[in-house]
């Protein structure tokens, strides 16, 4: 066997090589842009999770579904989020692929390599059920034997609201209390727990989805490194994608986004950053202490890593003007934990970080995080839903590879099940990225953003606008549209979109509302 077919047999044969069934452990991050880690170009320190990547495989095409939700949902079953119930968020439109409640038909992979007799623990965001306090469909009930973690979504991280561990709230956190490490340690007791037992961890970080919460320690360490504004911290990301390999022309500065020399109130704007950059650090060196338990524990060589993100960059704008009705819905703490009032809202005279504030870093540092694509999570351009994929299985993948096939989050379920020898227990719509990749159209829809793949073709339009066409093979970035110039490849692939829509219970956005 000469050395190049070696490489393409550890890459894609590596469950025939498993010795025993592995350990699987999914790292998902929250709202991380395309290049907010090390190894996809950032400037932020992500040790950790770089060295997965150097002794692992990176994929440059991955995709997500555009929002938390539906890409949870998409991960658990294997199935595009309409189909699981979950085409939008955990709001019940009362459509089939719009109950807002992951759908009980499909069995979740915690449920399937729970019944093929490995241990299960979750830790962190399940997102996938109303925090209406009715557990039907929390983790436990959907094949995990071990949770802790927020059933909603992240509100604090300091006083997280749905906090729970198995089916027991938890009103309360500890003085010291910061979510990240909480879901960390989590994971931990649950890897020494298991012991040698096969098992399935699943650790959802909540980072670094707003609320810009931070630990000044962490802040200080990034506040310099921003000074520079966002347009020279995404031109020396780009420049550094090119010497890890990623060579793409960049789209132009969002339209949304001012240029940093006519930016106001800078020194806000560069602290809005720097607590992003360490939420994003502090979430690596947890992952760094996941990984020391793996090995502590002797199960690190026999364990398949996984790291991803749920959706790109977050442009979303957090108002002063909430009303306390919003937030009471959305649980969201009026205090902090010693009774001082929080203030809401992207108010440049409140330096974000504390307990105290409520903020977001906004599409100027959004466009950063999704370097060097265009949009932001909601739409279906590749801003929107290009993540990093890291796959670590030390003997059994190529280290250090680029992997440029494309593939989507549907397609984990198949290839976990793949390497602990399940089988689904129910077809799911995912290929197994072990096996050698086969001709295939990819789906999106999220608010009426659609697009569909197509080989080097994609389709993509936002709600209420025309198509555009683009060639990814020559245009990843998405800055010739070809639509004028190919009708007749516009109307097929548009054809083929709303075929897969009809059979995936996608419906025009908000088209129920009127009935």
């Amino acid at each position: 066997m000469c050395a190049m077919q070696r490489r393409q047999f550890l890459s894609l044969g590596a469950s025939l090589l498993a010795p025993q069934r592995p350990n699987i452990v999914i790292l998902l991050a929250d709202d991380l842009g395309f290049s907010d880690v090390g190894c996809y170009g950032s400037e932020i320190e992500t040790p950790n999770i770089d060295l997965l990547a150097r002794n692992g495989v990176r994929y440059s095409q991955f995709y997500n579904c555009a929002r938390c939700c539906p890409t949870r949902a998409a991960l658990m079953t294997g199935l595009y989020p309409h189909q699981a119930g979950v085409g939008h968020m955990v709001d019940d439109y009362h459509r089939p692929g719009y109950r807002g409640n992951l759908t009980t038909e499909s069995p979740t992979i915690a449920e399937t390599l729970r019944a093929a007799g490995y241990r299960t623990a979750m830790a962190g965001k399940w997102h996938l059920t109303p925090s209406d306090g009715n557990r039907a469909n929390w983790p436990t009930r959907r094949g995990f034997e071990r949770f802790y973690g927020t059933i909603a979504s992240i509100r604090s991280y300091y006083q997280p609201p749905t906090l729970a561990e198995q089916e027991t709230d938890i009103p309360a956190t500890p003085k010291d209390f910061y979510y990240t490490d909480a879901i960390a340690a989590k994971a931990i007791e649950s890897i020494r727990a298991f012991g040698k037992e096969p098992f399935f961890l699943y650790a959802a970080f909540t980072a670094p989805h707003w609320p810009l919460h931070a630990l000044e320690d962490d802040i200080a360490k990034f506040e310099k490194r921003y000074a520079a504004g966002w347009d020279a911290v995404r031109a020396a990301r780009v420049e550094k994608q090119k010497t890890l390999g990623l060579t793409l022309a960049p789209a132009p500065r969002a339209e949304e986004v001012p240029p940093w020399s006519s930016a106001s109130d800078k020194p806000w704007q560069t602290r809005r950053m720097a607590v992003y950059a360490a939420m994003v650090h502090r979430m690596d060196r947890n992952i760094g202490r996941i990984l020391t338990a793996l090995r502590d524990t002797g199960v690190f060589n026999n364990t398949l890593i996984l790291f991803a993100s749920d959706n790109g960059g977050c442009a979303e704008e957090m108002s002063p003007d909430m009303s306390p009705a919003y937030k009471a819905e959305r649980k969201m703490p009026e205090k902090t934990r010693d009774g001082r009032p929080i203030t809401y809202g992207n108010l440049p005279s409140v330096p974000p970080g504390p307990e105290d504030t409520y903020q977001s870093y906004s599409p100027n540092w959004a466009h950063v995080s999704n370097t060097p694509f265009r949009r932001f999570k909601h739409w279906v351009h590749e801003g929107g839903i290009a993540s990093p994929l890291i796959l670590h299985w030390p003997g059994r993948v190529n280290p250090g590879a680029w992997n440029p096939r494309p593939a989507h989050i549907i397609d984990l379920f198949p290839t976990l099940c793949a390497a602990a020898g399940v089988k689904p227990q129910k077809p799911v719509e995912g290929v197994d990225l072990f096996q050698p990749p086969r001709s295939r159209k990819l789906y999106w829809e999220h608010e009426g953003n659609q697009a569909i793949r197509d080989g080097a073709w994609k389709l993509v339009r936002e709600h209420g606008r025309p198509w555009e066409l683009f060639n990814l093979d020559a245009d990843r970035t998405e800055l010739s549209n070809l639509a004028a110039a190919q009708p007749q490849r516009v109307a097929a692939l548009a054809r083929d979109w709303q075929l897969w829509a009809d059979r995936a219970q996608v419906l025009p956005w908000k088209s129920w509302e009127s009935k």
